[in-house]
């Protein structure tokens, strides 16, 4: 009997010595070689690559300033739970990253208070200020769903909710889990590239004008470097000649060009310089109103004519894999516009109708360059249709609503069809492609037609495909990124907002997404089409079996424990009950 228990407790310590040393040996090569398991369905605690890549080569240190601390409702507090477990994961990475949590209302002195909210503002944070119902009492509080992103002397902030208008506050919130990566690594991005690309507006076939692009040129001066250029048969104006090689090879000076609402027609040999742009590499946003249409008209008037707009890339755009159709879309689901519908006194009273040629855009498609993205409004847009090319990928980006119709050019505009409703069997054409996203190897359209003037010049060293892949974006509707002037004091509003409703669409954040994407080398753009679902209780259920399930609750575990006490209690009672020999 001895013996027997000498053995059962030397073979105890054999094995709790075992235990240690595999747990020293595994936390040794843990030491060597790192690797993380992630077992959630959609992965959503596994970093791109592009991300990793990122986080492993800072340099110095990134610290990330989170105000979502303090005594927040449920939703923000589940954000501010998703946000420390993402950067728990890029510090996983990078020893460089760092993070605080922060209550901007922590301080007692109101004024203290206030003047912490105001720095946060000038500092590039929104506030949120959200209705909370306290034992019974409500009650106003103001929070900051953001980040400021610190490195070395820079700083940049990340607002974290993204929402979309009509949608309810569960789906934004997913939304705002699902694009936390991307706010997060793209702010590190910023900060850390030491030299922004180059980007152009093309100027001289009556583009939108600076005043008008503002907003836009604002935007993407946080990620590029944004000239305005006017081609004007020049090589060099979007192309320079590399030295000290036997050929004197051409480059592009830009990384992408954006066409913006030209009115005039492009010659041949601008069209050819943009189309030798594009086979080196180049990137095009092409943002275009084939029926030129305008609001002037119908202010004064109130009516007008959308005639076909001929600006001479319908062949060039063709060759690409895009048809831009000389339409204008009606859609059911449009921005309302002000309409004066009396006078009293010597004010005119105006009432609001939705305008059925400003359609709103609500994007759908899981595209990185569209995903999470609120509204989009439009302005007199037209159709895009795809064609088949070789080697030519196109993935629709926009659409209009299920609720549309299309009208060919050229058609009678009249404010008159605000005074009747919309009849339903005119609406009924479905969604309209307004936006198509063409990707891979293009093929030149000069390639069997290169104008006498140009054929003999050996310095355009002429490409007849582009060697490598490239990107292009077509969108019907030049206004898309025009942005308002007040009324009064005439200065120019936020990119995406209205005045007139007060409403801020989603048009900045598709520039900056469609350029990002189309001028992203690392990939990091593609991180924002991860989908992570959202597993919410059903509210209705919830609310009426909920005295069933808090019974269930308390009274099961409680259950448990009783039934495996008896069951414990009859198998002691059966082994010591036995005689003993």
């Amino acid at each position: 009997m001895i013996d027997k228990k000498k053995n059962i407790k030397r073979s105890n310590i054999i094995q709790l010595f075992l235990g240690i040393v595999i747990l020293l040996l595994v936390n040794i090569i843990a030491g060597f070689i790192f690797t993380r398991f992630d077992l959630t369905a959609e992965k959503r605690y596994s970093l791109a690559p592009a991300t990793k890549k990122m986080l492993k080569g800072l340099r110095d240190e990134v610290l990330f300033k989170v105000y979502l601390e303090g005594d927040l409702p449920p939703g923000f507090r589940r954000l501010a739970n998703e946000t420390k477990e993402m950067l728990d994961e890029f510090r996983a990475y990078s020893n460089n990253v760092q993070y605080e949590f922060v209550d901007p209302s922590g301080n007692a002195n109101p004024k203290e208070r206030n003047d912490g909210y105001k720095l946060l503002v000038e500092r590039g944070l929104q506030p949120t200020e959200i209705r909370v119902n306290k034992k019974g009492q409500a009650s106003q509080l103001i929070i900051f769903p953001g980040v400021m992103v610190t490195y070395r002397t820079h700083e940049v902030p990340v607002q974290l909710v993204m929402s979309q208008l009509g949608q309810d506050a569960d789906k934004a919130l997913n939304n705002s889990v699902q694009s936390l990566e991307y706010n997060l690594a793209s702010a590190i991005q910023k900060l850390v590239e030491p030299v922004k690309p180059q980007i152009a507006f093309i100027e001289g076939q009556g583009e939108l004008s600076l005043p008008e692009t503002q907003e836009a040129q604002n935007a993407l001066s946080e990620f590029y470097t944004v000239e305005r250029v006017t081609i004007n048969h020049k090589i060099n104006s979007i192309a320079i000649r590399l030295k000290g090689t036997s050929s004197d090879m051409l480059v592009n000076k830009y990384r992408a060009i954006i066409i913006a609402k030209p009115t005039k027609p492009f010659d041949e040999k601008d069209k050819f310089l943009i189309d030798q742009f594009i086979m080196r590499g180049g990137k095009v946003l092409w943002l275009l109103d084939p029926v030129f249409a305008s609001m002037d008209s119908l202010q004064k008037y109130n009516s007008t004519m959308g005639l076909v707009n001929n600006i001479n890339l319908e062949d060039m755009l063709f060759n690409y894999g895009a048809r831009l159709n000389t339409n204008l879309v009606m859609d059911k689901i449009a921005m309302p516009i002000p309409v004066k519908t009396g006078q009293i006194g010597d004010q005119p009273q105006f009432e609001f109708f939705p305008w059925y040629y400003f359609p709103v855009l609500t994007p759908i498609i899981p595209h990185p360059i569209v995903n999470g993205l609120n509204a989009i409004k439009t302005e007199f847009i037209s159709s895009v249709d795809t064609v088949q090319v070789e080697g030519v990928k196109k993935t629709i980006l926009l659409t209009t609503s299920p609720y549309s119709r299309t009208v060919n050019a050229p058609v009678y505009i009249d404010l008159e069809i605000l005074k009747k409703p919309a009849e339903e069997n005119q609406y009924n054409k479905g969604p309209q492609p307004v936006a198509v996203l063409l990707e891979g190897k293009f093929i030149s359209s000069f390639l069997y037609r290169i104008p006498p003037e140009l054929a003999g010049n050996k310095d355009l060293q002429f490409l007849p495909n582009s060697h490598k892949p490239t990107k292009m974006i077509v969108v019907g509707d030049g206004d898309i990124i025009k942005n308002q002037f007040h009324l009064t004091q005439g200065y120019s509003l936020p990119l995406g907002y209205d005045q007139y409703t007060r409403q801020t669409f989603g048009n900045k954040d598709f520039l900056l997404n469609a350029m990002n994407y189309l001028c992203d080398d690392s990939g990091l753009i593609t991180v924002r089409s991860r989908e992570i679902t959202l597993r919410m209780l059903d509210a209705t259920k919830v609310e009426s079996q909920r005295l069933f399930w808090q019974i269930l609750n308390v009274l099961l575990p409680l259950i448990l424990i009783l039934i495996f006490g008896f069951i414990k209690l009859r198998i002691r009672a059966r082994r010591y009950s036995r005689p003993t020999t």
